[in-house]
């Protein structure tokens, strides 16, 4: 919905000016009193390097396919919120190791006004410590020894439980969810479907970044031996092996589960991103990156064209050539303030 952005603002203008007077860059102006829709960009070139040199008469913002004055403008460094979610199913175990070296990669990358909990899921969602945090040493020793053990995974439970955590959070607020995507909830647990949080995430005003991991089984097949067998599906093992059904000797086949197409669903509707993990990809790369990324966009206000009470359509453009924008693509116009 949309939030009374005037003292957050002004508040983080003038601690991004002290941040950018420092480092001789233009300091940003804060020239609205008014409730504004914020929206947070990525900009990006063709070949997905960050672009963060755009000024203000670089962009444009629609509000239902109507061009808005630009309110706020800020391209300083400004801190977040965030609730850094693992996945602790049984489908992940075996990376559970590369998860927790790329989170503690985020975690390093943090800085001292950012804040932090963490979050895994298996037969519970749980989110530590109680508050959110700066101490980067804290976070660290929950990720190496306070993460759950194996168990389900409810995915949609846990994104819906971290945008509850954010909720009395200032400023950005951000989800960081690392998963297959598999949604597979302990049994009796109430089931949380993707539409609603992508709905409520829409609402609160909560970005949400998505890591899908593609999943690699082995599954048994047969070659040869009747029934059992699969005639010209493979060529004859080059060493014995037991037989299967029907006499044929069994073989193992990989099969690849991509992740679930809702993980870039989300992070698309809510302006964040969406990486991909596979064994051309370095998972503290991708972690480090996504921190950058926070730590490099563009915060842009405009107002409400009309508060009616419904969904609005947003589009951010540049007029830089060749950049892709990346922001959330609605917000709910509250007759309330």
């Amino acid at each position: 919905m949309t939030r009374t952005f005037a003292a957050m603002a002004l508040s983080a203008s003038l601690a991004s000016m002290a941040v950018l007077g420092a480092q001789d860059a233009q300091a940003p102006s804060f020239r609205s009193t008014t409730d504004l829709v914020s929206v947070y960009a990525t900009v990006t070139d063709k070949d997905g390097r960050l672009i963060t040199d755009l000024s203000e008469a670089d962009f444009k913002v629609y509000d239902n396919g109507k061009q808005q004055p630009i309110k706020l403008f800020n391209n300083g460094l400004f801190p977040f919120s965030v609730v850094v979610m693992l996945d602790r199913s049984g489908s992940m175990a075996d990376n559970f190791r590369l998860v927790r070296e790329g989170a503690q990669a985020f975690v390093r990358q943090m800085r001292d006004d950012d804040r932090a909990r963490v979050g895994s899921f298996a037969q519970e969602v749980i989110i530590t410590p109680e508050e959110f945090s700066s101490d980067r040493e804290r976070l660290e020793d929950i990720l190496m020894n306070g993460l759950q053990n194996i168990g389900p995974s409810p995915v949609w439970t846990a994104v819906d439980k971290s945008i509850s955590a954010l909720l009395t959070e200032p400023g950005r607020r951000v989800v960081l969810l690392f998963t297959d995507g598999h949604n597979t909830p302990a049994r009796g647990l109430a089931i949380t479907h993707l539409d609603d949080v992508v709905r409520r995430a829409q609402v609160d005003e909560i970005m949400v970044y998505t890591i899908g991991f593609a999943n690699t089984y082995s599954t048994p097949a047969f070659a040869g031996g009747g029934p059992g067998g699969m005639p010209g599906g493979y060529p004859p093992p080059r060493y014995p092996m037991p037989p299967g059904p029907g006499g044929g000797a069994v073989l193992s086949a990989k099969r690849v589960e991509p992740p679930d197409p809702g993980l870039k669903d989300l992070a698309d509707a809510t302006g964040g991103g969406y990486f991909e993990m596979d064994v051309k990809n370095d998972l503290v790369s991708i972690f480090t990156r996504i921190a950058e990324e926070l730590h490099r966009q563009y915060w842009i206000g405009f107002a409400p064209s009309k508060l009616d009470g419904n969904s609005h359509k947003i589009e951010v453009k540049s007029s830089r050539p060749g950049v892709k924008v990346r922001a959330r693509r609605s917000y709910v116009a509250s007759k309330r303030f």
